[in-house]
């Protein structure tokens, strides 16, 4: 039986719970003060930041660096809310020195929450999204105007460096890769060429042509050995037919005269017979050698094909280089830099304290109608009628005066303990 149906029923409930009213008012009053003052406002400033593209065209000038912008402002990011990073913001610029409570780790997080960075996709073309961001936005929020400028504007700083930084230490690294390469594959042109003549020398092909020019010089050595052949043959024959009716001095320096130009002869065809054999070894081993000096040549040919393949990249890589250092490939702009909030972004001191007071109102009236259900009687003739249905014929309400003194209390107690005794000899008598 709930006790409350009408705005007269409100109203007598107010007046018979108003100190109960009053009191939870004022202590809402007072709590919420204390809440709107300790309450600290947050400000918020944003960083704008453009993404152009290259003033070249791809097709004319190509960049090394690959990929889309947005996997690499990704890949930022994860490097600005990195721990060390955040660290060193919250070192330079003495970030939540209030909160010394706080550990380290908790700092970080409170950054990491208060920093945000979104970008805005650029308008496709066609129906393929090539991942392009056309427009970076920093927001940071702080309890100071203009710490949350300054916390927006460095965060916008090292994004623009680290972007700068990447794509110059992208190209750096590839166009030290295609000229690591291209000295490698100079080097083995070298170590080949050395093989080459080395093998050449070894097998006596230092002149073009070499098989066709030993089987000449076969057949003159051939033609040699058999004129000393026969010079040898003759001069034996002298030696035969030397007068030996002579003196004999005449005899011996005729024998050896012969005999000297007959040893000088025999060790000319000796070497003349040598130089044959290796000159025929050597046309014997031709096939042989005709395979390696294929495989020389196709191993050169092979190194020449990727050293060409090579310095094209190496040409193209030195290219997307000179885009970067001379600042002509995609690169980051501010088109709207951090400014210093003129107002907070949460609500006013004076509007959570007014919250306050009507939370605290409708409180203390929750209050009064819990303490009327909690002694749910009937205190009206109005009561009556609605719950019983009886209308009752008189209704005596009770009259207290507002001042009593302690005379006029002990001469009505006197009255009741009279009324008391009455009513007890009235039911004795009856009994």
């Amino acid at each position: 039986m709930g006790p409350i149906y009408t705005w007269q029923d409100f109203l007598d409930m107010t007046r018979r719970r108003i100190a109960i009213i009053v009191l939870v008012i004022v202590l809402g009053c007072i709590g919420s003060l204390y809440w709107a003052l300790s309450y600290v406002h947050l400000y918020r400033s944003s960083e704008v930041i453009q993404v152009e593209q290259p003033t070249i065209n791809d097709e004319l000038a190509r960049s090394t660096v690959e990929g889309s912008s947005a996997r690499r402002l990704q890949l930022i990011q994860q490097k600005l809310m990195a721990r060390g990073s955040l660290q060193a913001i919250i070192d330079k610029y003495g970030l939540y020195g209030n909160l010394e409570a706080l550990k380290p780790s908790e700092k970080v997080q409170l950054l990491r929450q208060a920093v945000s960075i979104t970008g805005v996709a650029a308008a496709r073309e066609g129906f393929a999204d090539d991942g392009t961001i056309s427009v970076l936005t920093i927001t940071a929020e702080m309890e100071q105007a203009q710490l949350a400028r300054d916390v927006a504007h460095e965060f916008a700083e090292q994004t623009r460096a680290l972007m700068t930084a990447q794509r110059r230490e992208q190209t750096e690294q590839t166009l030290a890769f295609f000229q690591q390469q291209e000295q490698v594959v100079l080097d083995n042109i070298a170590s080949l060429e050395a093989e080459l003549e080395t093998y050449r020398s070894d097998n006596d092909l230092s002149v073009e042509g070499g098989v066709e020019f030993r089987m000449s010089e076969v057949a003159q050595l051939n033609e040699a050995i058999l004129n000393l052949d026969r010079e040898i043959i003759t001069t034996q024959l002298a030696r035969t037919q030397i007068d030996r009716s002579a003196r004999a001095s005449t005899v011996q320096r005729e024998e050896r005269a012969l005999d000297i130009q007959l040893q000088t002869l025999t060790e000319q065809r000796t070497l003349l017979d040598r130089r044959r054999t290796e000159l025929q070894q050597t046309i014997q081993n031709s096939p042989e050698t005709e395979r390696a000096l294929a495989d020389f040549d196709r191993r050169m040919e092979q190194l020449r094909t990727q050293l060409e393949a090579i310095a094209t990249r190496r040409n193209e890589a030195q290219v997307g280089f000179n885009l970067e250092v001379g600042a002509q490939g995609e690169r980051l702009t501010t088109i709207e830099e951090a400014q210093v909030p003129d107002y907070p972004i949460t609500m006013s001191k004076k509007k959570r304290a007014i919250m306050g007071a009507v939370a605290a109102t409708g409180l203390a009236f929750v209050i009064a109608w819990l303490l009327e259900l909690r002694r749910p009687v009937i205190r009206s003739a109005r009561q009556m009628k609605r719950e019983t249905g009886v209308l009752p014929v008189v209704s005596i309400p009770e009259l207290a005066p507002k001042y009593q003194s302690s005379k006029w209390r002990r001469a009505r107690e006197k009255r009741r303990e009279k009324g008391k005794a009455g009513r007890a000899a009235r039911m004795a008598r009856n009994a």
